[in-house]
């Protein structure tokens, strides 16, 4: 038999690993490369006239360029997945920027769940204990509805969402539903906010430029070595209590149909 069929008796084969060696030696040579930082706030700054007018010349071709960096972005689990779904709202709105931001990011963490599923998911149902057995059964039976209040409370990473329901054999049609129409809501909030952006480029820009001309003055050594221009912008200062708050409640009621379902139950 050839090497690269070869499994144990635990399920586990390299010809089942190579997808998942293989996305995680890319994520690797990006980490390590440092790509990732180019997804930065004053990057935006630094091109914002050359993409809108790449929007305004070639408004297909950028949402299709805007939507693969997200897939790339959520399958490898890099960070930036925030400040991509402001940038979609700045550059094309909050329609056409919210959908096809939530098509990149379900067709992301779909190819990581397949990914997932296929090298670990399986090996690991066939070899699982008592207790991994009876949670994958529980999940497997309201798997819908567990997803909805995963994806909508924002407690849990996005890429620890994506990777749990492979381990716990979640079929994939239930979980491209639950992510398409769980990330909504959030999506939707952050590409809002990025409609709004053009007013913190602008404040950020000024206080930027303001900065760059003071060390121009005559200051002394001491002050000047203090002194580091640069923008600043985090996608979490936009996020409110009450944001967090009407997410979780959404999280809730996306639980309800698994307590009506158990009281049921007891009833009967």
């Amino acid at each position: 038999m050839a090497p690269s069929s070869r499994t144990d008796k635990s399920g586990f084969s390299v010809k089942r690993l190579l997808p998942l060696v293989i996305l995680l030696a890319v994520m690797a040579v990006v980490i390590w490369q440092e790509w990732y930082l180019y997804i930065s706030f004053s990057k935006i700054i630094e091109h914002e006239g050359a993409l809108k007018q790449f929007v305004d010349d070639y408004l297909l071709l950028a949402i299709l360029a805007y939507m693969s960096l997200y897939v790339a972005v959520v399958a490898l689990s890099l960070p930036g997945g925030a400040l991509l779904s402001i940038t979609g709202g700045f550059l094309f709105g909050l329609v056409l920027g919210g959908f096809a931001t939530v098509v990149a990011a379900t067709i992301g963490a779909s190819i990581i769940f397949l990914i997932a599923k296929t090298s670990l998911g399986e090996p690991l149902a066939a070899r699982a204990g008592p207790w991994l057995e009876k949670l994958r059964q529980g999940f497997q039976e309201n798997a819908l509805s567990y997803l909805l209040f995963l994806r909508l409370v924002p407690a849990f990473p996005f890429w620890l969402v994506n990777l749990a329901p492979a381990v716990l054999g979640v079929k994939l049609r239930t979980y491209v539903l639950g992510t398409f129409f769980g990330i909504i809501p959030g999506t939707l909030a952050f590409t809002f906010l990025g409609v709004g952006l053009q007013s913190i480029i602008d404040e950020q820009r000024s206080a930027y430029e303001s900065c760059l001309a003071a060390t121009g003055k005559n200051l002394s050594r001491e002050v000047m070595d203090k002194i580091v221009c640069k923008v600043e912008f985090s996608p979490a200062s936009l996020v409110t209590t009450e944001m967090l708050l009407a997410f979780t409640a959404l999280g809730v009621v996306a639980l309800i149909p698994i307590a009506v379902r158990k009281l049921r139950t007891r009833a009967s």
